[in-house]
């Protein structure tokens, strides 16, 4: 012992400070001696604080302190909070149908849940709260909001909001309600062209999806002339889920990949050719409400060139959580991967820029031509910027912008719009073109809920 003191002794400063860093991180019970001052720390406030207080509320808020530190995904739930989310993610729950997320120290909406007290009132992604109840919401987590804003049906609830293009925040008094949720809906248009809505991805949502699209089949006769999927103000859900989705669209290659800490603990999702549907062609509609799976969901099928993404940038989330139950019933939700679609693209390093579409909110009047003329909705498009309806000429001005076919595609082209603005006379959230074979082409067009479609025939040439 004696020699080695002596050793230390004759160390230059640096050995010494290297040989104390070293012995440190070799010491796994290093990090945890800060217990010690947080035990120190917890007795006095029990022994001396001026009030009486709740030990178990002080645990939970220091555990909720340490896992504020991480990233505005990770959070921890005490048990009712823990029991609201597994309430939510069930698919029936009481509360507004907001889902929200945290970006700073702001809660934005992602998304209102479809035929919900939120929606109806107007919400719209991107909206930020302001006040629950007459109580300031800034630097709350997520799990906070939602669980002031759950509670029994009928009761009231009065959220103040802020929109970008108000000048001053909006109150809204809602009525909670039983949320609740049906995942996928699906129409058929022209008797050949399948639209489903995926509004959230719950636990078995790829099984509904298969239904909806098999019972659309038959419908139509035993064949689907093309599929849009619609990902509009889709926030999210479980992971396994988006990549069963994904995979019934696409027969090989990746689907997304995750990486965790320092690109370690790499898994690649890969799609599968069993079960895959028919390639014919597909759309993919997003907006500023699509985030997290179903970003995987376009991502990969944007990637892979199997659909064309029309919309407007989504929300960007790019992180995948793990939820862990404890022992207690409080759970933890913790940041453990970032996503990447298959061309290495990663949402996460941009935060709340998201994916950009193949084309912008209307579908560019050049596409819509191209799409007469036969081209694949599969393939993605050349680069341009796209042309806007204006909201006083509807979508009269796509017509006048057109600089696309002549003879009978461009005949067709001025009736699909000719069609499409006695429908919509405003200008539509987006629109469609898609031929149909032969001599036909459908014109699809939305604004909000309200969807119009249209046909267009001109003589073979």
């Amino acid at each position: 012992m004696k020699r080695l003191l002596l050793l230390c002794a004759c160390a230059t400063l640096g050995g010494f400070l290297a040989v104390r860093v070293a012995q440190a991180a070799r010491d796994p019970a290093g990090p945890y001696r800060k217990l010690d001052v947080f035990s120190h720390v917890l007795s006095l406030i029990e022994n001396n604080y001026v009030e009486p207080v709740d030990e178990t509320r002080l645990l939970y808020g220091a555990v909720d302190g340490m896992v504020r530190t991480l990233d505005p995904h990770s959070n921890f739930m005490d048990p009712r909070s823990y029991a609201a989310l597994k309430q939510e993610t069930e698919g029936e729950y009481g509360g507004v149908g907001l889902e929200l997320a945290t970006r700073g120290d702001e809660v934005v909406v992602v998304a209102p849940i479809d035929d919900t007290p939120a929606s109806r009132a107007g919400f719209q992604p991107g909206d930020r709260l302001v006040e629950i109840d007459g109580r300031a919401v800034q630097g709350w987590r997520e799990s906070e909001a939602v669980r002031a804003l759950m509670g029994l049906p009928g009761t009231k609830v009065i959220i103040k909001a802020q929109r970008a293009a108000w000048s001053e925040p909006r109150s809204f008094t809602l009525v909670r309600d039983v949320i609740h949720i049906v995942s996928v809906e699906e129409k058929l248009f022209d008797r050949k062209l399948a639209y489903v809505r995926i509004k959230s991805f719950q636990d078995r949502t790829d099984v509904y999806l298969r239904k909806a699209l098999e019972s659309l089949r038959d419908e139509s006769g035993g064949e689907l002339s093309g599929v849009i999927l619609d990902l509009r103000h889709n926030p999210g859900g479980l992971l396994d889920q988006a990549v069963k989705v994904a995979d019934r669209f696409l027969d090989g290659g990746v689907i997304v990949t995750t990486k965790g800490r320092s690109g370690k603990h790499v898994e690649v999702e890969k799609a599968h050719p069993k079960g895959t549907e028919p390639r014919s062609p597909m759309v993919v509609l997003v907006d500023g409400g699509t985030a997290s799976a179903s970003e995987i969901v376009a991502g990969a099928l944007q990637d892979q060139g199997r659909a064309v993404v029309i919309g407007t940038r989504t929300f960007g989330k790019g992180s995948v959580q793990t939820v862990i139950e404890l022992e207690d019933g409080s759970g933890l939700k913790l940041t453990v991967a970032r996503y990447y679609t298959p061309s290495g693209r990663s949402i996460q390093e941009h935060e709340g820029r998201g994916r950009r579409p193949d084309r912008g909110r209307v579908a560019a009047a050049a596409d819509a031509a191209a799409a007469l003329a036969g081209r694949s909705a599969g393939r993605p498009a050349a680069e341009g910027r796209p042309r806007r309806a204006s909201h006083l000429g509807g979508l009269q001005a796509l017509a006048a912008a057109a600089p696309g076919p002549h003879g009978a595609s461009l005949s067709a082209f001025r009736q699909l719009l000719d069609c499409g603005a006695r429908q919509m006379p405003h200008a539509p959230g987006y629109a469609h073109v898609v031929r149909l074979g032969g001599s036909r082409a459908s014109l699809l067009l939305a604004h909000g809920e309200y969807v119009a479609h249209c046909i267009a025939v001109w003589p073979a040439v």
